[in-house]
């Protein structure tokens, strides 16, 4: 059965953010706010957690996961990042994105793309996120809480315990966010190509 935790939105209280970190280096999932939706979130290391974020979420090998990292430095320690990119994160982040870069060594074969050895990557505007990934020792595995046969992802806290309490350790209370996924802008290639619409404003790159 999934702990509540009511987090303030604009001040997180640090006891709290600090319970829900041990949860998530204890092996467990949580549910989360972030700048666009609620979101699943698990510790980098946890096969298991992947798995069982797999099955739940009907995913195939080819999707991508995304790292949640503090800022740009963390960003840069797990993605490959040249000097076009980089003057594209620094521009949008942090915000509604997420980036598709090439990963380096440090990122584990089974969190990459099967074929492109690519990881999704973003920095989140949003004080609870934040504070969830400062107290913890590495980013934060993530994906957007969106069920199979939903159109929308979820952003009400009650309605994530309602479906999801017996697949989760916590569910972060922090209020409503907008049900809208990320934009996706892959980062892979010689140009910017935005691969997913999302909440983030992308009308000045090329679509796929």
């Amino acid at each position: 059965m999934a702990e509540v935790f009511e987090i303030h939105p604009q001040n997180p209280q640090p006891r709290l953010v600090r319970e829900v970190a041990d949860l998530i280096e204890g092996g467990g999932i949580v549910a989360y706010p972030t700048d666009s939706s609620y979101a699943f979130g698990w510790a980098m290391g946890n096969k298991a957690a992947q798995e069982r974020i797999r099955r739940l979420k009907h995913l195939d090998k080819h999707h991508h996961f995304t790292l949640l990292c503090q800022g740009l430095s963390e960003l840069s320690t797990y993605a490959r990042v040249d000097n076009q990119a980089y003057r594209l994160l620094k521009a949008l982040t942090p915000g509604p994105y997420t980036f598709i870069l090439p990963a380096t060594r440090l990122v584990p074969n089974r969190l990459q793309h099967a074929k492109r050895k690519s990881i999704g990557i973003r920095v989140p505007n949003h004080k609870i996120a934040l504070a969830i990934l400062t107290a913890m020792p590495e980013p934060l595995m993530s994906t957007t809480l969106q069920l199979p046969g939903q159109e929308q992802p979820m952003n009400d806290p009650w309605e994530i315990q309602a479906q999801l309490d017996h697949e989760l350790v916590a569910i972060v209370d922090g209020g409503s966010c907008p049900r809208a996924e990320t934009s996706v802008i892959d980062l892979t290639g010689s140009v910017p190509v935005v691969t997913r619409e999302g909440l983030g404003d992308t009308s000045h790159l090329p679509s796929a």
